[in-house]
């Protein structure tokens, strides 16, 4: 009954009416972040924020001066960015998921938007482990989805990638074939296998320098950039541990 209530018209505007006022309040966190995302945007970028959801990140680097285009398949969320963007010039609202290759997908939709994917994998893995066990993702949409060589055919070549998509990665890292300048994506260790196939990807695309961060920290985790060889062994101590999460950062060149 709970849930039926959420989606009535009114519960759904009272939302979107709640998170818009929140993505456009400047927090402490928001800050934070745009200290940490300085080093990898700036002034006329373009940066790809890929798996938007809600725009934390897209807010932040519109603040440095990026363009951006805005990835994001769930219509929920889209909502809200509209909203609040729509008339922005800075920004382009892609109302797909990206993959491998173009075509159709289905989108399992979580109870909670944080956690909706296209990885049954992911899912499986984060609900064996515990992390998000008490979550269902018990509706099914189909979506469009397109590639990053798409759309960098159709925007150009992006300063920075932000990807997270919830175990749908390496799905989204494949549909890449040149280098960019910089870009992230998330990892949970009971995934491993997966972050360590994209960064096998990413390798071959170019030479390239690692870091993390670990939880919504913005500060990297190692003092100095390494090797793809260095950032698998320190992914590999958190092994085991679902209790934490955190971005993996790749710089080419």
């Amino acid at each position: 009954m709970e849930r039926i209530l959420r989606r009535t018209k009114l519960a759904r505007a009272l939302t979107r009416r709640r998170r818009c006022a929140r993505l456009l309040r400047w927090e402490p966190k928001d800050e934070e972040r745009r200290r940490f995302y300085a080093a990898f945007v700036g002034p006329g970028d373009l940066c790809f924020d890929v798996g938007a959801n809600l725009g934390n990140r897209t807010k932040v680097f519109l603040a440095l001066g990026a363009r951006v285009v805005a990835v994001e398949p769930q219509e929920e969320c889209l909502e809200v960015l509209r909203a609040v963007y729509g008339s922005d010039s800075r920004i382009v609202l892609e109302d797909r998921a990206l993959a491998r290759e173009e075509g159709v997908g289905e989108l399992l939709v979580s109870d909670a938007h944080t956690l909706t994917s296209m990885s049954p994998a992911w899912i499986g893995a984060v609900r064996q482990s515990g992390r998000f066990g008490t979550y269902g993702w018990d509706e099914v949409r189909r979506v469009g989805t397109t590639t990053l060589d798409r759309l960098i055919e159709t925007h150009g070549i992006p300063a920075f990638v932000k990807i997270d998509v919830e175990g749908f990665e390496e799905q989204v890292v494949r549909g890449l074939s040149r280098p960019v300048r910089a870009l992230s994506l998330e990892f949970t260790p009971e995934f491993a296998p997966s972050t360590f196939a994209c960064i096998d990807h990413l390798a071959s695309l170019g030479p390239l320098t690692l870091n993390y961060t670990l939880g919504e920290s913005a500060e990297l985790a190692l003092e100095d950039w390494v090797g793809a060889g260095v950032l698998r062994e320190e992914l590999e101590k958190l092994l085991g541990d679902a209790t934490v999460f955190g971005d993996v950062y790749v710089r080419f060149g």
